[in-house]
């Protein structure tokens, strides 16, 4: 532009040449007021330069943020640690057959709620066929035992009633005794071998009462036999199926029952910190699947020995689990406080704003100014962070709404 303004003067000073006299000092005024002038610009509107790290907030804005006089906190040195959450194995239990046999039939799938007593799976058990057998065998020795205890005890009365008449003799009324005795020993026999295939068939089999009474009633052999839960819980594992042929020597359990209202909480700590943790010592867990959720717990027992590949000790905490939002082994870190309390600056944790590795604070600088200002952060606990440096006791700093204030800054 400031070219185009210098090719028109000298043009304009051409063509005045050109008529002379009066007319050329006219225009060569102009021209002089022309050069006068300062070459044109771009106009462009005025901006005051704002400074990132100081916000100013109008009334309005402040009724959103909480502004908190920095003081003191109590915190414990913590120990950090990893670990797993796990089944209570207090409230677990697995399941086998108590005897052999082809599985027919199976009655409850993993997740499956069951209560004690509920069947999990039925065989097909010729050992089952054997004890009611054994029952039914002892049904009929007891039945002969009691007709000849009847035989014996008639046999007995009337040589009682011929020996008061005399007529007969005291040896044969004795022998009538004796065999009386033998019949009601051999009878009590009977009943305690009746007795014991009654227990070995609730016991041992399974069978409730219902059924012992209706196999002596019928004695009609059932060769199913249903295996039941021995606890109420949640059914976590299962590792058999329709015709599979079961035995009792298994090495692995046919179903795992657990209690999911508590679990375990194993932590794996390094061996040269287990000097500083003692049962019932407090403990921070974050589990890595649930972000939001933190769990306070005790530690509940030491394990008695280290790992010889990690050089870590299992250090073990029970904690409830309403929900069931709690699953075996998903990962949690640990922090388990240990050592005496320490008072140090510290600020609500709503107060920190981290920008990649800075953490900064915005502090008071005057009524409705606040000042951005790095800082040095600690310990994390009961919702407070440890100021290491950058803070002086008695300053006020944005607490709730921190985040507002940054956002301000940035734009």
């Amino acid at each position: 532009m400031h070219r185009l303004y210098k090719g028109l003067r000298t043009s304009i000073v051409v063509v005045i040449a050109a008529c002379g006299g009066m007319l050329a000092a006219v225009v060569l005024s102009k021209v002089s007021w022309w050069n006068s002038m300062p070459p044109a610009t771009a106009s462009s509107p005025s901006t005051e330069k704002v400074d990132p790290n100081n916000v100013r907030v109008t009334p309005d804005q402040m009724h959103q943020l909480e502004l908190v006089k920095v003081g003191l906190c109590s915190f414990r040195q913590q120990k950090t640690a990893i670990g797993q959450i796990a089944f209570n194995e207090n409230a677990s239990t697995n399941v086998f057959t108590p005897f052999s046999g082809r599985v027919t039939r199976l009655m409850a799938q993993v997740g499956d709620e069951v209560k004690r007593g509920d069947p999990l799976f039925e065989i097909d058990s010729p050992e089952v066929v054997q004890v009611q057998t054994d029952l039914i065998a002892a049904l009929h020795a007891r039945d002969k035992a009691n007709s000849h205890l009847d035989v014996m005890r008639r046999q007995a009365d009337r040589q009682q009633r011929l020996f008061r008449d005399k007529a007969t003799s005291q040896r044969e009324m004795e022998q009538a005794q004796n065999d009386l005795a033998a019949a009601e020993s051999d009878f009590k026999t009977a009943l305690g071998a009746l007795t014991a295939a009654r227990h070995r068939l609730r016991v041992i089999i399974g069978r409730d009462q219902d059924e012992v009474d209706r196999l002596e009633r019928e004695r009609i052999i059932n060769p199913l036999l249903a295996v039941n839960a021995p606890i109420g819980g949640t059914v976590t594992a299962r590792r058999i199926g329709p015709g599979q042929f079961v035995k009792t020597d298994a090495s692995e359990a046919h179903f795992s029952i657990s209690d999911l209202s508590t679990m375990w909480l194993k932590a794996y700590v390094a061996e040269g910190d287990i000097p500083n943790v003692r049962v019932g010592q407090e403990i921070d867990v974050r589990i890595l699947a649930l972000p939001d959720r933190r769990v306070h717990a005790r530690i509940d027992a030491i394990g008695a020995a280290s790992d010889p590949t990690t050089r870590r000790v299992m250090v073990r905490s029970e904690i409830p689990n309403p929900d069931g939002l709690l699953r075996a082994e998903m990962f949690a870190t640990f922090k388990i406080s240990v050592g005496n309390v320490e008072a140090t600056t510290a600020v609500p944790t709503d107060a920190i704003i981290r920008r990649g590795e800075e953490t900064r604070l915005w502090v008071e600088k005057e009524p409705q100014v606040f000042q951005s200002r790095t800082v040095k952060i600690g310990a994390e606990q009961n919702g407070c962070i440890q100021i290491r440096d950058g803070l002086n006791q008695g300053e006020t700093v944005v607490g709730r709404g921190a985040i507002f204030v940054d956002n301000e800054g940035r734009h």
